[in-house]
């Protein structure tokens, strides 16, 4: 009896899995302001989140409260979102049982500096603002405005108590709301600029329609009428010298340079955010630019002041 061979054995073949690495997350890029703008329907929340927008805020209007934790991390490490301001308030049907549970989140994460700010203002006045944009009160579709005011003003007091900064603005207007917000932050150390935009152009196509501040440069000497000249623009150096070689053009340089330097700062603590400054001359080719780049360079050191260039015509 022959012996029996033994069984090949069974090779098995496992599968090679390969470990997923975990996601690399951003590190949190320094504290990032964190503000959320709430209060009493009519108080003024949207004037607010617009000067915020202007302070340079990037600003979300009624955002769902639940959402808030995610763009707050989101604002911790992403490029850009330095400052964030939110609208929140009765519009949305969870915010009165979810908002104290999810700012307190909101204090807890790293990187954030939470600010809660809320408007309010007294009933007379709450009153009179619904009246004149004829709007219901949110939570009074079906019933009076001061039947919504009264039924609002009970269910915020929670929220109310948790705020860093409480304003009423029963007296306020539009600007001097602003005026709040720009103060406040030069308070926090925020540096806030003005752009302005210095525009050339061409009389005989019409004056820039967003123009603040218009200077008619027609009466200084014109390259156009020097052959060698016309083809260029005011930007190159021919013109610029020639147009230099005259004692008008370096005084009159001198004396826009003397006003402006005195004025934008006035425009900036007035709380413009945005200043356009147009210099036209015939055509838009010559003198209307060289004298818009040379105001560049001479209004270069004006604080709290962002310039910009553009040559309409040329």
């Amino acid at each position: 009896m022959s012996p029996t061979a033994p069984a090949p054995r069974r090779r098995t073949t496992r599968k090679a899995t390969r470990r997923r690495r975990p996601a690399a997350v951003a590190p949190v890029r320094g504290t990032r302001r964190f503000v959320i703008l709430t209060g009493l329907s009519g108080a003024g929340k949207t004037q607010a989140i617009r000067a915020l927008e202007d302070l340079g805020y990037f600003c979300i209007d009624n955002l769902p409260t639940m959402l808030m934790p995610m763009m707050a991390e989101l604002a911790g490490r992403a490029d850009g979102l330095e400052k964030v301001a939110i609208v929140a308030d009765v519009r949305e049907g969870g915010f009165l049982k979810q908002f104290p549970r999810v700012f307190r989140k909101l204090q807890a994460l790293p990187g954030i500096e939470p600010r809660l700010i809320f408007l309010e203002a007294n009933p007379e006045a709450l009153v009179r603002r619904f009246s004149e944009t004829r709007r219901p009160h949110p939570l009074a579709p079906d019933r009076s405005v001061q039947e919504g005011i009264r039924e609002e003003l009970a269910k915020m007091t929670r929220i109310r108590s948790m705020a860093d900064l409480i304003l009423d603005t029963s007296n306020m207007n539009v600007h001097e709301l602003r005026d709040v917000f720009m103060r406040m932050s030069r308070d926090e150390g925020g540096r806030t600029e003005m752009v302005v935009n210095l525009v050339s152009f061409g009389y005989k196509h019409g004056v820039p329609v967003d123009a603040d501040l218009v200077f008619d440069v027609r009466c200084l000497p014109n390259p156009h009428f020097v052959d060698t000249l016309r083809p260029l623009t005011g930007r190159d150096a021919a013109v610029v010298r020639y147009m230099r070689r005259h004692a008008a053009t370096r005084e009159f340089i001198d004396r826009l340079t003397s006003f402006l330097k005195f004025a934008l700062p006035q425009y900036v603590q007035e709380g413009k955010s945005y200043l356009t400054v147009a210099i036209g001359c015939t055509g838009g080719r010559h003198r209307s630019v060289m004298l818009a780049e040379e105001l560049k360079k001479s209004l270069a050191g004006v604080k709290r002041v962002k310039l910009r260039v553009k040559h309409r015509d040329s």
